[in-house]
């Protein structure tokens, strides 16, 4: 009961944002992510690896992960969202980023 209570509230929180804006952009991982074989012993810091796009997931909302970059050589995704049935919207907005960002394709080594 309580998780629905929070997912609707999350719903009426987009939906409001939704009002003002066509798609909401935030980073997809709150921090780099892990080089292969490095292994996080917190179960905690792992689940919240996710936490940005959990709110997508949560909601039903469509989102989209598209690259942005590198930072120390590893790679760095935007996520971009949209409302309820706005795919079309959304794959504008990540099609437009990705057409005028000059985004690093490739690590520099």
């Amino acid at each position: 009961m309580k998780a629905q209570q929070v997912r609707t509230k999350l719903k009426e929180e987009l939906s409001s944002l939704y009002k003002k804006y066509d798609v909401l952009i935030a980073p997809t991982m709150p921090v780099l992510p892990f080089k292969f074989g490095e292994k996080i012993d917190d179960p905690l810091k792992m689940y919240m690896i996710d936490i940005d796009t959990v709110i997508a997931n949560l909601t039903g909302i469509p989102a989209i992960s598209v690259p942005a970059g590198f930072s120390k050589g590893l790679p760095i995704g935007l996520q971009i969202m949209a409302d309820e049935l706005q795919e079309q919207t959304l794959f504008e907005a990540a099609s437009l980023f990705e057409s005028t960002a000059s985004v690093q394709r490739s690590p520099e080594l």
